[in-house]
């Protein structure tokens, strides 16, 4: 009986055996684990991408305004006005040196910090208030949170509102800040279009003399008309000075007096003002149009406040442009290598170190694409470009200096090897069929490849673009050393001829993420902009790869049927 049993568990042990191996030879074990780390790693980008926008849009959501009062154990109460920015729990052994009363049984004490604003008065933005040293915790309904062009938000209360000296009623604030806004808007134009076009004009004039002069062709004729030009622009410049200056004066016409939590009285000129609200009297709808409208002005407005404040227009300009600039640039040397490659160069040795050596072009740190950037580009060949065409601006230099041009053909170098192994992979799919029929029909070498090959081939060639953009847009070592900066005084692209200024530097995302996440003086104001910036360039490659994808199903659509 007991030999029965051993017999049939050793018959059942070898059929779980045989099954088990049927089961693993037939590949379903490596499906499931396939399917498992795809799973994982899409829970992992979703879960990233939720932290980086619920931190980065929760800065633009209107915080209540608390009102603190706070007792410490040595000096008299202060109050505390500001919205809560965090809060952690500490252990009250941390705390032991400040001879604070806690609960015997208490192992943690909550803190909160709260950011006040206020520069003028207080060092810091942010301050940590412990829980137990506050008495009590209000919510003022008249509590007023004033948006500054500098030294940030104030919180406090308006006293008095003051029209060209003479005490007007609070509810005409809203009128008398939008009447700011617009003359704002108008001294803006002034500057950067009219009298920048001017003073860019003036520029031009000055090296234009300058080149006669050193050419030995500067004739009297010429002179005179130079300088009618220049006393032209000048008489027009003085004209927008005035109505400039006059702009300034109508704006500076209003005030705001109002107190501060400690109650110093302060006075903010209407012409500092950005926007005034009172956050604590906000309903649901009314918080969702500030942050709608906070969105709005963050991607269409300038940085302020060293990039801690304000939008950041002219990075996302910077980063879209060099990204089209380079894939114009790499998307041609790319095709072409791919295609002399596989359709032209023989199956020899040189063929093979050429692939090799593009294999491992990916694979070369992007700091390393920098510094030859920096130096050959920049240096070599900036250089000679200016002693060539554009020796009246030096010592001062055109291109033989960081800029977009520079940033854009370092990356597509950069990204050259992804592009040329993508284009030649779809080449090598293409049957040699099609190639045979084309030859014997009549049609040329390269008639082949322009109507034949190339359009069969374009999806392959869009996703070697689409890889392209992804890591170039993300990339922030080499741009560093070719182009990128803190802040861009003006845009590459503007009214004045030649209207896109290859030359000049720009600002990215990347670098200004870096640039308010470590080098900013306010590490605490600067975190959540990290946050938004970093969401706002994941969404532009997300826009820009969609884009590509699309193109490339359009295409893949379209030539299936020569595929067939």
């Amino acid at each position: 009986m007991i030999n029965m049993k051993l017999t049939n568990n050793s018959v059942s042990s070898t059929k779980e055996k045989s099954t088990m191996n049927k089961w693993f030879k037939s590949g379903s074990p490596w499906v499931w684990l396939s399917a498992g780390g795809v799973s994982l790693s899409l829970i992992s980008v979703l879960g990233l991408l939720w932290l980086i926008a619920s931190r980065g849009l929760s800065y633009f959501w209107p915080a209540d305004i608390y009102q603190f009062e706070v007792q410490e154990k040595v000096g008299q109460p202060y109050t505390v006005i500001g919205e809560i920015y965090e809060r952690e729990s500490i252990p009250v052994a941390q705390l032991i040196h400040t001879k604070i009363k806690f609960d015997k049984d208490a192992e943690t004490v909550e803190r909160i910090l709260v950011k006040t604003g206020n520069r003028e008065l207080v060092s810091l933005d942010f301050r940590w208030l412990l829980m137990p040293q506050i008495t009590t915790m209000t919510l003022p309904k008249d509590v007023v949170v004033i948006e500054r062009r500098t030294n940030g938000n104030f919180y406090g209360f308006i006293d008095k509102v003051i029209l060209s000296g003479k005490e007007v009623d609070k509810s005409e604030l809203p009128t008398l800040v939008e009447r700011v806004e617009k003359f704002q808007s108008q001294i803006d134009a002034l500057q950067k279009k009219d009298i920048g076009a001017i003073n860019y004009q003036l520029e031009r004039l000055r090296l234009k003399e300058k080149k006669y002069r050193l050419d030995n062709e500067l004739t009297i004729q010429r002179q005179a008309e130079i300088e009618k030009e220049t006393q032209a622009l000048k008489a027009e410049y003085q004209t927008l000075e005035k109505k400039l200056l006059a702009l300034r004066t109508q704006v500076a016409r209003d005030k705001l007096l109002v107190h501060a939590m400690d109650g110093q009285q302060v006075e903010i000129g209407l012409e500092n003002v950005l926007d005034v609200s009172f956050a604590n009297q906000l309903t649901f709808f009314d918080k969702v149009v500030v942050f709608l409208s906070k969105v709005s002005d963050f991607v269409s407005d300038d940085p302020r406040e060293a990039n801690t404040e304000g939008g950041v227009y002219p990075a996302i300009f910077g980063t879209v442009l060099m990204v089209l600039l380079m894939t114009i640039i790499v998307s041609p040397f790319g095709v072409i290598a791919a295609i002399y490659l596989h359709e032209y160069a023989g199956n020899n040795s040189l063929t093979k170190i050429l692939r090799i050596a593009v294999i491992n072009l990916a694979g070369v740190p992007s700091i390393v694409y920098g510094i030859f950037g920096l130096g050959f580009f920049v240096y070599v060949l900036g250089g000679s470009i200016d002693q060539l065409f554009y020796p009246e601006t030096l010592p001062s230099p055109t291109f033989g200096t960081p800029g977009v041009l520079w940033s854009a053909i370092t990356l597509a170098i950069l990204t050259l090897p992804v592009v040329i192994v993508s284009t030649e992979e779809g080449l090598a799919r293409i049957p040699a069929s099609m190639r045979h029929g084309s030859l014997a029909l009549g049609a040329t070498k390269v008639e082949t490849l322009w109507r034949i090959i190339l359009p069969i081939a374009s999806p392959a060639i869009m996703t070697g673009i689409i890889l392209a953009i992804a890591r170039a847009a993300g990339e922030v070592a080499p741009l560093m050393l070719v182009g990128v900066v803190k802040m861009a005084p003006t845009l590459p692209l503007d009214g004045n001829f030649p209207f896109l200024h290859l030359e000049r530097k720009f600002m990215h995302l990347g670098f200004h993420i870096y640039d308010v996440g470590f080098q900013s003086p306010n590490v605490e104001a600067a975190r959540p902009l990290v946050y938004a910036t970093a969401l706002l360039l994941v969404t532009i490659i997300v826009a820009l790869n969609m884009t590509a994808v699309s193109i490339r199903n359009r295409l893949r659509e379209k030539y299936r049927s020569l595929e067939h």
